[in-house]
């Protein structure tokens, strides 16, 4: 059997009726996965293509997908089925035909997305690890976010880095930033939040009647604050999209200071998988923070 035919197989069991796929269509997916679209008798899903190994990241994504859907907040593409079949995992989802954000997608985004954020649960973190890219995301669970960042994020990236040889002063900076982290929360006790995770302008798009779509995820419960931030590392969301959040749930001032925090953990995680060219980024950021700390 190919992999074309276990995958429609798969996608039949599922969905309770006989896919036959007339046509495969070769799309972009981004730089960790093949993805493409197969198409037969009206039905089109999207499918993405990685080796058996990675068959755990894309259950992982589908959990979260499933999670952000049973919020009934912003839409995603829903998972049909994961599998493994001749040496290569897949991932199948639904076909959504996304195109490019409005102002009227970016403002529904933003009230969205704070809707997101009020599913909240008792503790930080997620009931599995996921991956940020293709580095492994840790989400054991912890009561105290302060705790739970520290460990499961930087820390990690911290050690991480340390491993791929850009230690020595990264490392020293990134220690001294690690015990003054609980400064930044004196005043600030966030919720445990549902969160996207991974949100750069490139996981976002809009349907043609404007409906926003976020995918690519890599959920768990934490700081909102983390999203936000992270829409504005990469730019790609509009002043609409900002305003519309702030409006549905504002930020407090310390969020200016915390943003720098939260996009360490994604400038590391940059470092670690695409090289030293952000390592001056990271000191940068760490000693913007150890600044503001005191």
């Amino acid at each position: 059997m190919s992999l074309l035919d276990a995958i429609a197989r798969s996608i039949s069991v599922t969905r309770g009726e006989v896919f036959i796929p007339a046509r495969r269509h070769t799309v972009s997916g981004g730089c960790i996965n093949t993805s493409a679209m197969l198409e037969g008798g009206g039905q089109r899903y999207f499918v993405k293509l990685n080796d058996a190994a990675r068959l755990d990241m894309f259950v992982a994504e589908s959990e979260g997908l499933t999670e952000i859907a049973n919020s009934k907040s912003v839409r995603v593409p829903l998972p049909i089925c994961t599998g493994m079949h001749a040496g290569q995992s897949y991932l199948v989802i639904e076909y959504l035909n996304i195109g490019h954000s409005t102002n009227t997608s970016d403002e529904l985004l933003g009230h969205q997305l704070a809707a997101m954020h009020r599913t909240t649960c008792p503790r930080f973190g997620w009931r599995r690890a996921n991956t940020i890219g293709s580095t492994p995301q840790i989400n054991t669970t912890e009561s105290d976010w302060v705790t739970f960042y520290r460990e499961h994020r930087l820390r990690f990236q911290l050690e991480l880095a340390a491993q791929n040889g850009h230690g020595d002063s990264l490392r020293r900076h990134g220690e001294l930033l690690l015990e003054r982290l609980g400064g930044f929360f004196i005043s600030h006790h966030p919720l445990p939040s549902l969160l996207h995770g991974d949100l750069w302008g490139g996981n976002h798009a809009a349907l043609d009647d404007t409906t926003p779509v976020i995918f690519d995820p890599a959920i768990y419960y934490g700081d909102r604050e983390a999203d936000l931030a992270m829409t504005e590392l990469f730019g790609g969301f509009g002043s609409r999209f900002y305003a519309a959040y702030h409006d549905a749930w504002p930020l407090d001032s310390g969020y200016r200071v915390r943003r720098d925090l939260y996009n360490l953990y994604h400038v590391l995680n940059h470092l670690n998988l695409f090289g030293g060219s952000y390592r001056g980024q990271c000191l940068q950021l760490i000693d913007r923070l150890l600044g503001e700390s005191g």
